[in-house]
């Protein structure tokens, strides 16, 4: 039986330093125009830094709406680094591997398909490789026909259509950037498990790791928590739960929240893997899920310069936004997440940024 070693300590003071950064991130917000903003700074033994700050709502103050720790936020496509360790843990056991072909999983698929897909593999699709079209913006998803049944039922038929559909071009890029790709993957997964993706991200978030997860925006499924805000009229505004927002075809690459201090867990399991340390995956496994492949492996972008190897990840729909960096070299991970994701808002969570690592810096 598989054992989990998660370490994780919340300090109860912070000090000095957690004060100043509060007022800092505080004074951030208010510059910026964010309604709340959360943010932790995470050690292979320890939580040095975990603030939330500000409140769910830009047109209220409420007490109720008032920034919580125990606040959901919208990881956007932070997510695939979750769907890749679900993959990384299915080829522990031995489920899969990631140079299993997609077409050998699905060889009733193969003749109506487009040829340039046929030796697509796991691996590929994971890291951007497979050339499938991106569908990283809303008219992408607006062309599509009309997909019927359950959530997995219909990912089903979008990767049918997709597969038969135009690659994209090589080009000089290391890698084509594409939330489709997910999608495809995640019905490999699901034929070797016999198990959906929500099944499986139940199974292994939720019964294995014991972390809180939701399914979508964080406000659908609690009126009091965070919403997400985008720009209406010049005007930065709510987003109510009930707008037309369905990310379902694509999401397993970028349609979980997770409450901060969960997710900090799950950060926490990755560096304290690079570190060297077997936890609840081996640590080879961690290398691969974040070095296997230069500029983007599975689930996250990759940095080597100058002796320093930083892996990291943004992602956003649009209403909110959560930046994920580790920085190997210094065994320190830095995580910010808002609750919008405006060009100022982003320039204001990499101010903080910088201003985070600075502390650590040698």
């Amino acid at each position: 039986m598989r054992k989990i070693y998660l370490t994780f300590f919340i300090l109860c003071t912070f000090g000095a330093y957690s004060q100043n950064l509060s007022k800092i991130a505080d004074s951030l917000s208010v510059k910026y125009e964010i309604p709340e903003i959360a943010f932790a700074i995470i050690s292979v033994d320890t939580i040095n830094e975990m603030q939330t700050l500000g409140f769910h709502k830009i047109e209220s103050r409420a007490k109720e709406d008032a920034a919580n720790i125990n606040d959901y936020f919208h990881l956007g496509s932070n997510t695939k680094a979750i769907t890749g360790f679900i993959c990384a843990y299915l080829v522990e056991e031995n489920k899969i591997k990631w140079e299993t072909k997609f077409f050998d999983l699905f060889p009733q698929w193969k003749n109506e398909s487009n040829k340039a897909f046929y030796d697509i593999t796991l691996e590929d699709l994971l890291s951007h490789r497979a050339r499938i079209q991106p569908f990283t913006s809303g008219d992408e998803y607006l062309k599509l026909p009309k997909f019927r049944g359950t959530k997995s039922e219909k990912r089903r038929q979008f990767c049918r259509y997709l597969l038969k559909s135009q690659a994209v071009e090589i080009n000089d890029t290391a890698y084509n950037y594409s939330n489709a790709g997910y999608s495809i993957a995640t019905l490999m997964i699901e034929k070797v498990s016999r198990t959906t993706w929500e099944e499986l991200v139940n199974l292994v978030l939720k019964e294995k790791l014991k972390l809180n997860y939701k399914l979508g925006w964080p406000n659908r499924f609690k009126i009091n928590q965070p919403w997400g805000h985008w720009i209406e009229n010049d005007t930065l505004k709510s987003v109510s739960p009930e707008t037309k927002y369905d990310l379902s075809l694509a999401e397993p690459a970028g349609d979980l929240s997770m409450q901060l201090r969960d997710y900090a867990k799950f950060v926490q399991l990755n560096l304290i893997g690079l570190e060297g340390t077997d936890n609840f995956l081996k640590s080879k496994t961690y290398e691969y899920l974040h070095y296997g492949k230069s500029e983007y492996s599975i689930g996250w972008g990759n940095v080597k310069e100058d002796n320093i190897e930083i892996s990291e990840h943004a992602g956003s729909d649009g209403t909110f936004f959560c930046y994920t960096q580790i920085d190997k070299t210094r065994k320190k991970a830095f995580i910010i997440q808002m609750n919008c994701a405006t060009e100022d808002a982003q320039k204001g969570l990499f101010e903080l940024l910088e201003i985070m690592k600075n502390k650590y810096r040698i």
